[in-house]
């Protein structure tokens, strides 16, 4: 897919993989809507990167776990733009049980509405301008503690209800290619040991020893904390090179 005037909407792009991705989208050609809610302390550093692009971007504060914004979200969108062609399904409360401890309701609930809930409301909301598109795509984000779970090092950074909304995600991802084929490609990209998602800019990262630092990487079987550019790559492939790739492929950044 040639990226040239395309619009492409990406949840969460005031830092970290939603940013990189926004920004190599962006370097492609595409239009862009980002959105955002929380560390408005970088939504500054955000517009001035964007604007070195010199693409046409906005923003949206939303709060996604409000669903009766979401409607409102893809037609400012639609009004700006005049389509929708990309979906980059990046929105998730991760679970450490460092940060968080035991269980209480609100967590439970929170990460199930952040990382599962909100995800059906914008596909669901953004399909009928995905499939008018002719050629659109989807990609949700997820966590391989989706398939993991609380076991092994795993343990120190996965909680059950994070686990388990990944898990989601991929019976999700099956019923969205089922949605909107022939007209849009559904893909998902599970997320291991990644900076600033499990790894290296995390939250709970800090708080681990560096022999707990050490037992969550050597798990991992390049030995190393993914980056945000790991990301980015999968990413571009799956929406430029991939054509006929969809319906809960993955790929493992």
């Amino acid at each position: 897919m040639n990226l040239e005037n395309k619009a492409a909407l990406v949840l969460g792009a005031v830092k970290g993989i939603g940013k990189g991705i926004g920004l190599a989208l962006a370097n492609q050609g595409a239009k862009l809507a980002l959105t955002y809610f929380d560390w408005e302390e970088s939504l500054e550093e955000m517009n001035r990167d964007f604007a070195e692009t010199g693409a046409e971007y906005m923003t949206v504060r939303i709060n996604l776990l409000e669903t009766d914004a979401i409607q409102g979200l893809i037609e400012k969108v639609i009004r700006r733009f005049g389509r929708l062609d990309i979906l980059i399904n990046n929105i998730e409360r991760g679970g450490w049980p460092i940060v968080h401890g035991p269980y209480i309701q609100e967590q439970w609930d929170l990460e199930m509405a952040t990382t599962l809930r909100a995800k059906q409301w914008v596909f669901n909301a953004a399909l009928p301008y995905l499939k008018a598109s002719g050629n659109g795509v989807v990609i949700n984000f997820s966590s391989i503690a989706g398939i993991v779970g609380r076991t092994g090092p795993a343990s120190l950074i996965f909680n059950d209800g994070y686990a388990a909304a990944n898990r989601g995600i991929s019976l999700l991802t099956e019923i969205y290619a089922r949605m909107g084929a022939p007209e849009v490609r559904v893909n998902e990209i599970m997320l291991g040991i990644v900076e600033t998602r499990h790894g290296d800019n995390t939250r709970g990262w800090g708080l681990l020893t560096e022999a707990q630092k050490q037992a969550v990487i050597g798990h991992t079987l390049l030995e190393r904390i993914g980056t945000i550019e790991d990301a980015v790559k999968a990413v571009l492939f799956i929406i430029k090179d991939a054509p006929f790739m969809t319906d809960r492929k993955r790929a493992e950044a």
